[in-house]
C-alpha cells in the first residue's frame, strides 16, 4: 500500500539501502556468551557489550530470581512517587562504595542517565564543552540542556583549553563532558589533562564511563580509578547495561549532584524505577567484581591477544587501548559485505558505518569478552583472514 505521506521514508530507505548504509537487524534465540544463536545460526560472538560474560552469569540469575520472589517483577511507579524500594537504596549504596565515591543514584539506562544529568547542570544561558566523538547520548542530552554546544577536536586538550579561553567572558555556567572509553574507537580520554584543565578554570567535569565500568580500573571500577582520579572528577555517568550483564545506568559522584537529580532528573521524575530482578542481578555483579579481577584480567588478556594477532595478519584496528578492536574497511558497502561474509562462514560481528561513524569510516566493531577461550579468538581471526583475503583487505 502506498501513502503519500511516507513517500519520504520510502525514498529515504531506498537511499540507505543503495549507500550499503540500511541496517538488517538480527536476532538471538540463545543466551548471551561466546557462541550465539543468530537468525538459527550458530556463531561465534564478536558484537555483544557482555564484556564479563555476565549476562548468562548463574550467580546474576540466581540473585534476580531470589529477588522476584520476595519484591515481584517490576517498581509500578517512578522512584519519586511509590516506585523506591530498598534494593534499589542497598543498590546505590553499594556501587558507591565500589565507585569510590560520596554517592550514587541509578537510572533506568546510561542513555537516561546522560539525559537526566545534563539538563540538571546546564540550561539554555549555559556553555557545555562536548568532544566532538562523544556518544549520541551525551549530544541528545546537551540538545535537550538547550546550552550551546561547543565541540573541542577528538581528545585534543590543547583544544580544549582554546575553546575554554574564547568563551572565558561569557556568561554562564560551564560543563566539560567527555567518554571516558569511546565505544566505535576503543580509544580512552586523555582524563588527567582534561582535569587539569577543568580545575584550572573552575568548570565542572563529566565523564560518561560507559564502557569502563567493569573494564577500566581495579576489578572495573571504571576510568576515574584507572587514573586515580577520585574526588577530582564531579559526575560519572555509567551503564549497567554492558559488562555488569543487566540493564541500568548509574551517575556517581558527589553526593550533592545525586541529590539534586533526585529533583530534577526527569527520567528519575517521570519514568518507571530499575525492575527488581535488574537491580538484584548488578548486586550480585559488584559482589564479583569486588571478590575477584579474574573476570576483568581475562578480559584483558583475551584482548591483547586478538589485537596481536589481527595486526599480525595485516588488518588495520586504529588507535585502539581497550578491549574495542574496530577493523577499519572505510567504506559502508564492504565493511557490510565483510560483515556478511564473516557471518556465513560462522562469526558474528557487525559492520558499523554512518551516521554512528564518519562517511569513510566503516569497520567491523569486535567486542572481546572475558567468555572467549583462546580456541574461539583463533578460530575468529582465522575467519577474518580468510574472508579478508577474499575481499582483498590484506594480502
Amino acid at each position: 500500500m502506498i501513502d503519500a505521506k511516507t513517500t519520504w521514508i520510502d525514498e529515504e530507505i531506498a537511499a540507505l539501502k543503495e549507500k550499503g548504509l540500511f541496517n538488517t537487524i538480527r536476532s538471538l534465540s540463545s543466551p548471551q556468551g561466546a557462541w550465539l544463536t543468530v537468525d538459527g545460526k550458530r556463531v561465534l560472538n564478536f558484537s555483544s557489550n557482555n564484556y564479563l560474560g555476565l549476562a548468562n552469569h548463574p550467580r546474576l540469575i540466581d540473585a534476580a530470581k531470589q529477588a522476584m520472589d520476595i519484591y515481584g517483577l517490576g517498581p509500578g511507579a517512578v522512584r519519586s512517587i511509590a516506585g523506591t524500594m530498598d534494593i534499589h537504596l542497598k543498590l546505590e549504596e553499594r556501587l558507591a562504595e565500589f565507585k569510590r565515591v560520596e554517592s550514587t543514584i541509578t537510572f533506568q539506562s546510561g542513555f537516561t542517565a546522560n539525559l537526566a544529568t545534563i539538563p540538571a547542570l546546564v540550561g539554555k544561558d549555559d556553555l557545555i564543552f562536548s568532544d566532538e566523538l562523544n556518544h549520541a547520548s551525551i549530544i541528545d542530552g546537551c540538545r535537550l540542556s538547550r546550552a550551546e554546544i561547543i565541540r573541542y577536536a577528538h581528545g585534543d586538550v590543547d583544544d580544549l583549553r582554546r575553546q575554554i579561553e574564547a568563551a572565558k567572558d561569557r556568561p554562564g555556567r560551564r560543563l566539560i563532558i567527555t567518554d571516558g572509553v569511546f565505544s566505535m574507537d576503543g580509544d580512552i580520554a586523555p582524563l588527567p589533562a582534561i582535569c587539569a584543565v577543568a580545575e584550572e578554570y573552575g568548570i565542572l567535569l563529566m565523564v560518561d564511563d560507559a564502557h569502563g565500568e567493569g573494564v577500566l580500573g581495579e576489578g572495573g571500577r571504571g576510568i576515574v580509578d584507572h587514573f586515580k582520579l577520585h574526588g577530582r572528577v564531579d559526575v560519572e555517568i555509567g551503564t549497567l547495561s554492558k559488562a555488569f550483564g543487566a540493564v541500568g545506568g548509574v551517575v556517581a559522584g558527589r553526593r550533592v549532584v545525586t541529590d539534586w537529580l533526585r529533583q530534577r532528573g526527569r527520567p528519575f521524575l517521570f519514568s518507571s524505577a530499575m525492575t527488581v530482578p535488574d537491580a538484584a542481578a548488578c548486586l550480585a555483579a559488584v559482589d564479583l567484581l569486588e571478590a575477584s579481577t579474574e573476570l576483568v584480567d581475562r578480559l584483558w588478556s583475551n584482548a591483547e591477544y586478538f589485537k596481536q594477532q589481527m595486526n599480525a595478519l595485516g588488518f588495520d584496528t586504529g588507535h585502539t587501548e581497550t578491549p574495542i578492536v574496530p577493523v577499519m574497511l572505510g567504506e559502508a558497502p564492504l565493511a557490510q559485505t565483510f560483515s556478511k561474509r564473516l557471518f556465513e562462514e560462522g562469526v558474528f560481528a557487525m559492520a558499523i558505518g554512518f551516521p554512528t561513524v564518519p562517511m569513510g569510516k566503516a569497520r567491523i566493531r569486535v567486542m572481546n569478552s572475558a567468555t572467549h577461550t583462546r580456541a574461539d579468538l583463533d578460530q575468529g581471526v582465522e575467519i577474518f583472514g580468510r574472508v579478508g583475503r577474499e575481499l582483498g583487505v590484506i594480502s
